[in-house]
């Protein structure tokens, strides 16, 4: 049997097993996000979290940070804000809030910003070199892990090296992009040296550029490729741009506020 033909054979399709959200349906981030707060206060929010951070920062905001200027944005528009993971590298629910469960990604932008990519699960219970498992056992186990109600995303274009610029999105975690169930899963197949002709991992069919890889290699963690269409645009809740330049340091601005 060729590996094309193996491939073929284990090929499935979970469409039908679990309904997906498209944005043609509903826009379902923007009309809740609407429902619990003033949207152009939240932008407003947004650019002074993304300023302050960056007076006396030059790294970029990644996730641990995120979960905690998104923590408080929220509060400032009048979502209440009941827990916080602080930092926990658990997977799943980052922020239990009166808008729902939120889980906190950071990303950064590829070329021409035209797509991002966000690490999930590790999937090693349910599949790996031993056990390659199958898509429906994957879907399953990550639908049995997706304890919130959104994907909270900051992006970032380093592309400029004098300023840092973000994107802020928030994804229904039913949407179909980031649903497994909307995708066709196929083996991946090694194509050299001893994993040659050996399953190595999944990959899903493309979905208006969007897509799913799982690598045995790295942990059988589930990767989320996602194209910046203009279906995806519609979910970007706020943007910001600061100087890459700190212009304050700890001492500098505890001397200004004292």
């Amino acid at each position: 049997m060729t590996e094309s033909s193996n491939a073929k054979m284990t090929t499935h399709s979970l469409n039908n097993d679990k309904p997906t959200t498209s944005l043609a349906a509903t826009s379902l981030a923007a009309t809740s996000l609407a429902d619990a707060c003033d949207l152009a206060l939240i932008n407003i929010n947004f650019n002074k979290c993304v300023q302050g951070y960056h007076l006396i920062n030059a790294a970029t905001i990644k996730e641990s940070v995120w979960e905690d200027i998104n923590s408080l944005i929220f509060s400032s528009v009048g979502i209440e804000v009941y827990s916080q993971s602080d930092g926990s590298h658990l997977p799943g629910m980052d922020i239990n809030c009166s808008l729902g469960g939120i889980s906190n990604k950071s990303a950064k932008y590829g070329a021409h910003k035209k797509s991002f990519d966000i690490s999930s699960y590790r999937l090693t219970t349910v599949c790996s070199e031993k056990h390659c498992g199958t898509p429906a056992e994957i879907c399953q186990e990550i639908t049995k892990r997706k304890n919130f109600d959104y994907y909270s995303i900051i992006l970032r274009d380093e592309s400029n090296p004098e300023k840092k610029c973000y994107e802020w999105l928030l994804i229904p975690s039913t949407y179909m992009a980031v649903d497994p169930h909307s995708y066709t899963w196929e083996p991946i197949i090694g194509q050299r040296g001893k994993n040659k002709g050996a399953q190595v991992g999944w990959k899903t069919n493309t979905i208006s550029g969007c897509s799913m890889t799982i690598t045995f290699s790295m942990s059988s963690q589930l990767w989320i490729h996602i194209e910046m269409t203009e279906e995806i645009r519609q979910f970007i809740v706020a943007r910001a741009e600061v100087s890459s330049r700190p212009t304050h340091n700890y001492i500098t601005i505890l001397d200004k506020l004292l």
